[in-house]
């Protein structure tokens, strides 16, 4: 008969695990909800060993949001194969899988993140930690969405086309996180129409923009989305 022994976690791998552990709460409520005591009880740890590893729960919310910012960040990289279109879709089903597994941390991270009743200091300084992270990953996707349209140097016109679509993307993600009143399917199809739309706006005003709109478009299959959303606008327009 032999006795299970439990294993001795080394200092990083057991920082790691608390912070996995902090990250799969606060995804499921507001990070305000969450206490060290709760984190403690779901790593299998004292209360007193959770401040060995971290000084304190917004230290512990600091690192979820990294790992959480690398995971999103990571959504947007897309093998830049095929047609611009189902590129864009399957990255929105990978940005909306996020959102609807880190739900409430989602909400929490793109408003700023949680109350901090340890003092105005430690607010301030948690607001921008965020707000780095944030922007860290906004830039992430700026550049995979660059690099999918191939353009080395972009435009003032276009980066302002691509930076709107990316803050209309959280924006969507946000509303249909209360009370997901619209499809998330219709929606991820709609911010890939978004994008052609913004496009095409854009292309009306700089031919830089125009060319760069009809290389898009010579390469989308009749059934993909780009040519779908033409479609549709040419029925409203007859």
């Amino acid at each position: 008969m032999t006795t299970g022994v439990r294993r001795r976690m080394g200092v990083e791998e057991r920082r790691q695990q608390l912070i996995g552990v902090a990250l799969e709460l606060f995804s499921r409520r507001s990070p305000d909800e969450v206490s060290i005591d709760e984190i403690a009880s779901a790593a299998g740890i004292s209360r007193p060993l959770v401040y060995h590893y971290f000084p304190g729960k917004l230290s512990l919310y600091e690192a979820a949001l990294r790992r959480a910012a690398d995971d999103l960040a990571g959504r947007f990289v897309e093998p830049p194969e095929g047609p611009l279109g189902a590129r864009l879709l399957r990255v929105m089903g990978r940005f909306f899988d996020f959102v609807a597994e880190h739900g409430p941390g989602f909400s929490a991270l793109m408003r700023g993140g949680p109350a901090a009743p340890a003092g105005e200091a430690c607010a301030i300084t948690t607001a921008s930690t965020t707000n780095a992270l944030i922007d860290s990953v906004r830039q992430a996707a700026y550049e995979q969405i660059i690099a999918h349209l191939r353009v080395p140097e972009p435009p003032a016109r276009l980066e302002l086309v691509v930076r709107s679509w990316i803050s209309l993307a959280e924006s969507t993600a946000l509303l249909w996180l209360d009370g997901r009143r619209v499809p998330r399917a219709e929606l991820e199809v709609q911010l890939v129409h978004d994008f052609g739309a913004l496009l095409a706006v854009s292309a009306a005003h700089d031919e830089a923009t125009a060319a760069l709109l009809r290389r898009v478009l010579a390469s989308e299959p009749a059934d993909g989305p780009f040519a779908e959303l033409v479609g549709r606008l040419a029925g409203l327009i007859a």
